[in-house]
C-alpha cells in the first residue's frame, strides 16, 4: 500500500533526511543541539538517533563537556556507509577518485589510456584502481559520474559527439551500468566543473553565474536557479561555435577547431599571441599544473609566464579576445557572476580576470563580476564527486525507515 502525505512514516522519513543533512553540513551535534536545529523534541530527536544508529548512518563520535552532570555525546554521520567514484576522461589521462559520503576524498588515481580502445574496460580499470587505493570493493559504491569532453545526450545519457573520444559511442552508458552494476552516469566535464565551482569555489553557494572554460578547447557550465542548463540537445554552453566578427563562419561543422570563437582564443591562437608578443615557455612550468586537460599545460604555461613577466600588453589582448565570448553570455543570460576556468583562466588568475571585467564593462551594459576559480585540484574530478555524491545521499538518505 503505497504512504500517504503526513503518515508517521513519511515524517520520520523527512526527519531522518534533514537531520542527516544538518549532520554533514554543521555537524557533529549533540542530542540537544540536533533537536534545537530541527525543531523536533528530545525524545524524537533520541528516536530518531537511534534508529540512525541501528542503520550505520550515524554513531557517537565525541563528548561535549557542559556543565552539571554527564558530558553529552556528539553525533556524525559515518564516511563509510556510502562510498562514490568520479571519473575525468581524457584522451591522454583518466583521473579516478573516490569519496566517501561525507564528500572526503578517499584516494585519486591517474591512469593513461594509450592502446585502450574499449571505454568500459577503461573505466572498469580506472574504477578498480581508484577502490584499490582507498581499500573498498567496488561494489561499495552508490553512484558513479564519468565527465567527458562533448556532447552528452539528455534523452540517453551517452555522449553524443566527441572528436577526441570517438570511441564514446552511443550505448556505451548501458555497457557501463551493466559491467559495473552501479548507477552511472556521463556528463559533460565543463558541467561538473560548474558543479565544483559552486560547491567549493569561487561560486559558493551562488544559484545563478556562468564558469567559461578557456583552454585549448572552449566551453561554458551554466548554473540557472541552481541548476545546471544542459539545453534541447544537451549543446548548451559550446561557445567555441559562438560567431564572430572578424573570424572566418566555419564551413564543416564536424572540425571542433573551426568555430569562430575557438579560433580567437583556442590552444593555437594562444600560442600565435604569445609568439607576437615574445613570449616563451617558462623552463620551471609543468604539464597540466593546473589539475586541467595535460594537453593545455604548454597554453597554460605560456599564460603563466606573461603573469610573472608582467607582460600586460598581452593579458590586455587575450582578455580582450576573452571578453567578446563573455560579453556574449552575459548580455543574453545576466548572470552577474562569471568564473574563468580551464587551463588558460586558471594559469590567467586574478590579474586576467579582472582585465576581462574591465573589457567586459566597456562593451555590455550588465557588467558582470569576472573571477578565477577557486576549486582546487582537478575541477572535473572535484565536480563528478560532487554529482555523485548528490546521487548516492538521495538514495541512502531516503531510505532510513
Amino acid at each position: 500500500m503505497p504512504t500517504r502525505p503526513g503518515t508517521p512514516r513519511l515524517l520520520r522519513r523527512l526527519n531522518d533526511r534533514a537531520a542527516l543533512e544538518l549532520l554533514l553540513s554543521s555537524g557533529p551535534l549533540t542530542r540537544a543541539e540536533l533537536g534545537e536545529h530541527t525543531g523536533l523534541s528530545k525524545v524524537t530527536a533520541g528516536q530518531l538517533l537511534s534508529r540512525l544508529e541501528e542503520r550505520d548512518l550515524v554513531a557517537v563520535v565525541g563528548e561535549q563537556a557542559g556543565g552539571r552532570g554527564p558530558n553529552a555525546a556528539l553525533y556524525g554521520v559515518v564516511p563509510s556507509c556510502a562510498y562514490v567514484a568520479g571519473l575525468d576522461v581524457l584522451p591522454g589521462r583518466i583521473s579516478a577518485g573516490v569519496a566517501d559520503i561525507t564528500g572526503t576524498i578517499v584516494a585519486e588515481v591517474s591512469a593513461d589510456p594509450s592502446g585502450h580502445e574499449d571505454p568500459v574496460r577503461l573505466v572498469r580499470s580506472a574504477v578498480g584502481q581508484a577502490c584499490a587505493s582507498a581499500g573498498i570493493g567496488a561494489d561499495r559504491l552508490r553512484a558513479f559520474v564519468i565527465g567527458t569532453r562533448g556532447v552528452v545526450d539528455p534523452g540517453t545519457g551517452d555522449v553524443r559527439f566527441s572528436f577526441d573520444l570517438p570511441s564514446w559511442h552511443n550505448g556505451v552508458l548501458a555497457e557501463l551500468r551493466r559491467d559495473l552494476g552501479v548507477p552511472v552516469t556521463i556528463e559533460n566535464d565543463v558541467n561538473l566543473a560548474a558543479l565544483a565551482e559552486r560547491a567549493y569555489g569561487a561560486a559558493l553557494g551562488v544559484d545563478d553565474f556562468v564558469l567559461v572554460w578557456a583552454g585549448v578547447g572552449q566551453g561554458l557550465g551554466v548554473m540557472l536557479g541552481g541548476r545546471l542548463h544542459r539545453g534541447f540537445t544537451g549543446g548548451a554552453g559550446e561557445i567555441g561555435w559562438l560567431p564572430v566578427p572578424g573570424e572566418p563562419l566555419p564551413t564543416d561543422v564536424s572540425e571542433p577547431q573551426s568555430g569562430s570563437f575557438q579560433r580567437l582564443v583556442g590552444g593555437d591562437a594562444v600560442t600565435g599571441l604569445a609568439n607576437a608578443h615574445g613570449i616563451g615557455f617558462s623552463a620551471s612550468g609543468a604539464s597540466g599544473a593546473s589539475g586541467g586537460d595535460p594537453d593545455a599545460g604548454s597554453v597554460g604555461d605560456l599564460v603563466r609566464t606573461a603573469v610573472a613577466e608582467g607582460a600586460e600588453a598581452f593579458l590586455d589582448e587575450l582578455a580582450g579576445r576573452l571578453a567578446v565570448g563573455v560579453a556574449a553570455v552575459a548580455v543574453v543570460l545576466d548572470p552577474g557572476l562569471i568564473v574563468l576556468s580551464g587551463d588558460v583562466g586558471r594559469a590567467g588568475g586574478d590579474a586576467l580576470a579582472a582585465r576581462v571585467q574591465d573589457a567586459v564593462a566597456r562593451v555590455c551594459p550588465s557588467q558582470p563580476q569576472v573571477v578565477v576559480s577557486r576549486v582546487r585540484g582537478n575541477p572535473v574530478l572535484r565536480g563528478a564527486l560532487v554529482s555523485a555524491l548528490q546521487q548516492a545521499r538521495e538514495q541512502v538518505f531516503s531510505d532510513t525507515v
